[in-house]
């Protein structure tokens, strides 16, 4: 009997490294079909030039920490592209009031703006206005301000004005037409380039 249960066990010790082999790979794939996925790194796809939100017959204001009205910003239609982070506006009126309380008025058929808004491109029957500003304590009066053209290029924090297309200029009753500018408020420099044509009338005595 006991000679059996040797030779039985002398078999099974044979098998017995192929049965343990045969156990582990089981394991492995019991891990594997029971792990959890590793996760992908995402695909980067390539952001389409599409609206992500829509504003129609719309007015934005904004103030100041007194109340005071800033700006506004008026249109038929807006529309948001999160690729460029740009609005553009169909129809577009703009107000600014600045600190000396001098207005500032843009109108055009279409306006593109970036996310802060301190550059806007109107393009289209495009008119930015200053309205005049009378004389104060050592300060001369300024006269109205008129820029016409088919694209003008607005920065509001550096209060410059530039076009490479033909403008129209108009100071008080003084006008010139250019191929294009630059025109720097804070310094009051313009420049005109190209084909540049003025009439300057005499100041009233």
């Amino acid at each position: 009997m006991i000679r059996v249960i040797r030779q039985g066990w002398d078999q099974l010790s044979i098998y017995l490294p192929v049965l343990l082999m045969g156990l582990l790979a089981l394991g492995t794939w019991w891990l594997v079909r029971n792990a959890p996925m590793p996760q992908l790194p995402a695909i980067d796809r390539p952001v389409k030039h599409q609206p992500d939100y829509f504003m129609k017959n719309f007015s934005v204001k904004s103030f100041d920490a007194t109340g005071r009205l800033q700006s506004e910003v008026q249109g038929v239609e807006a529309r948001h592209y999160p690729d460029t982070d740009t609005l553009e506006i169909d129809r577009v009126r703009m107000r600014s009031i600045g600190p000396d309380g001098r207005l500032t008025v843009a109108t055009a058929d279409r306006a593109l703006s970036n996310a802060d808004g301190s550059e806007v491109q109107l393009f289209g029957n495009a008119i930015v206005t200053r309205e005049p500003l009378p004389a104060k304590p050592g300060a001369p009066a300024q006269p109205r301000m008129e820029f016409r053209g088919e694209f003008l290029h607005a920065f509001t924090n550096t209060e410059r004005v530039r076009s490479d297309q033909p403008v129209t200029l108009t100071r008080g009753n003084d006008r010139f037409t250019a191929d294009g500018m630059d025109y720097d408020n804070l310094d009051q420099v313009l420049q005109l380039r190209g084909r540049v044509r003025g009439m300057i009338l005499p100041g009233k005595k």
